[in-house]
């Protein structure tokens, strides 16, 4: 069974960074495309990042500039590394791999102003 976890949410003013890592278990980071998401409240979820086996990205016009995604199949994990931080980035950041087919649990990034 495929697991992914995030961990490195939290609270930052505007201008802060953040780093939000993810770790896939049952299976190895290498065979996937690994992506973030995101929601915030009343909002539909977006696409954050999305990162190829090739290492091509995509990244949401709102946050290209700011936020890198990156991996690290050696330890089986992909990164969302967070600048410049906005309260419009406020929301739930969900890690996912395979094109979107599994998810992890969540981390709430909270940016005040």
């Amino acid at each position: 069974q495929v697991r992914l976890v995030e961990s490195g949410g939290g609270s930052v003013q505007t201008g802060g960074s953040l780093r939000l890592s993810c770790t896939i278990s049952g299976s190895t980071s290498r065979r996937y495309t690994m992506g973030w998401s995101r929601q915030a409240p009343g909002e539909q979820r977006e696409l954050v990042a999305r990162i190829t086996i090739l290492g091509e990205r995509t990244y949401a016009e709102s946050v290209k500039g700011r936020f890198t995604i990156t991996r690290d199949n050696t330890k089986n994990a992909a990164y969302l590394q967070m600048n410049s931080l906005k309260p419009e980035d406020t929301a739930v950041y969900y890690c996912h791999a395979n094109w979107e087919t599994w998810w992890g649990q969540g981390a709430q990034v909270t940016v005040s102003s």
